[in-house]
């Protein structure tokens, strides 16, 4: 009897290790593929794809947030216009033919940031966008990251997360519950991909405000109880946990508690020098686990490339923002500004709300005008009528040939 019970403890183990084995996984500081070798992350976000960001359509002092974007699409093309519009959009934005360049550019992962609203069922479409995605990343031998971008009752309370203004899921038991729902929902959808690496569960959680860091406290116990949710259907895949502030602040992080987590940070616009960074290391060393940095970039090519032999010198894993811009250099590839879309941006920064819908109105650019920066808009950002911008690739220790 002892034999035997001991022999199917021998079984499960082995059989745990064998399916973790298939997936990557943490290994000490390190990642390991699904072939137990060491795994260094180059990639990129899909940024204004599933969660749109008024400054990547130049909207400056415009609508930021997503719903504010969408208000002004109503507003300018009328609901059910809109609604198609953007259903398209969703469709065109990222295509196979994207994710074939990126593998041939020589990326080997793509972050994908998502808004809960479109995985509040299964089957949905963001479901059905994201399995598409992570079938052609298959193909190309990438490996996906699904970034909770925007949280319920969200994680910053700032544009980037489409909140109210607030970080309300902090104060929120609903809130909380409401995103421990959608990673189960999620991590039972992909429990048994290979190619998705991980859930990054935060994106930027409590931004730098004086007035917020009392939230500071909260947010490992948040994580933990995600994380008891995903690994109720999910034990294979990496979560991942970003720091306060932004992703910038580890201090809020005690042991880990996972025996498969990997810890993110983001850095903007500071000095590429190992000042910037050491705290991140020393906490890679501390802990034994592997660090990764998810969030970079909007800055010139000798920025990056500087930036990225920085990381690599300390071997940090990378994901560039964002891939895909209007009419920049900053990024892999790149779309013509639509014609009329100076006359949408101009639209955009007029004071907002009813109260003054006689002088927007006034201010509105012909009809003709708004549908035709829209429907060039659809055809300008599919990956045909894209630029690829080399010199960034270069930057990245990328190419593609011309």
């Amino acid at each position: 009897m002892r034999y035997a019970l001991a022999l199917s403890v021998l079984i499960w183990l082995t059989s745990a290790a064998l399916a973790q084995s298939r997936f990557v996984h943490t290994s000490g500081t390190q990642l390991m593929d699904g072939t137990g070798h060491p795994l260094m992350l180059r990639g990129t976000n899909l940024g204004n794809w599933l969660v749109r960001e008024g400054y990547m359509f130049h909207f400056d002092g415009g609508p930021q947030s997503d719903r504010e974007i969408e208000a002004m699409s109503n507003e300018l093309l009328g609901p059910e216009a809109a609604s198609k519009f953007w259903h398209d959009y969703r469709d065109r934005y990222i295509t196979r033919d994207d994710i074939q360049f990126l593998k041939r550019a020589g990326y080997n992962s793509i972050r994908i940031p998502i808004h809960h609203k479109y995985f509040e069922s299964d089957p949905s479409e963001g479901f059905t966008l994201l399995d598409r995605v992570i079938e052609w990343s298959r193909e190309a031998g990438l490996y996906v990251v699904i970034d909770m971008h925007c949280a319920p009752g969200g994680q910053t309370g700032a544009n980037i997360d489409d909140s109210w203004g607030y970080p309300w899921i902090y104060d929120s038991p609903q809130a909380q519950q409401h995103a421990i729902d959608v990673w189960k929902r999620i991590a039972t959808h992909y429990r048994d991909s290979e190619t998705v690496l991980g859930y990054d569960l935060l994106n930027e959680p409590i931004p730098h405000f004086p007035e917020l860091k009392k939230y500071n406290s909260q947010l490992e116990p948040l994580y933990r109880r995600i994380v008891a949710g995903i690994r109720e259907v999910d034990k294979n895949h990496i979560v991942i946990l970003g720091g306060a502030q932004w992703d910038t602040n580890f201090s809020v992080f005690g042991p880990p508690f996972d025996k498969n987590v990997m810890y993110t940070f983001h850095k903007y616009w500071m000095k590429p020098e190992q000042t910037e960074i050491q705290q991140y290391v020393d906490f890679r060393d501390k802990y034994q686990v592997p660090i990764w940095m998810s969030e970079s970039g909007e800055n010139k090519d000798d920025w990056i490339a500087q930036f990225r032999e920085l990381l690599e010198k300390n071997q940090i894993g990378w994901a560039f923002w964002p891939y895909k811009k209007m009419d920049a250099t900053s990024s892999p590839v790149s779309f013509v500004r639509p014609v009329y879309w100076d006359e949408i941006v101009a639209y955009a920064k007029l004071p907002g709300g009813t109260g003054d819908t006689e002088k927007r109105i006034a201010k509105r650019p012909p009809q003709e005008h708004i549908n035709a920066a829209f429907d060039e808009l659809l055809n300008n950002i599919q990956w045909s009528k894209c630029r690829v911008n080399q010199d960034y690739l270069k930057a990245l220790g990328l190419a593609i040939a011309q």
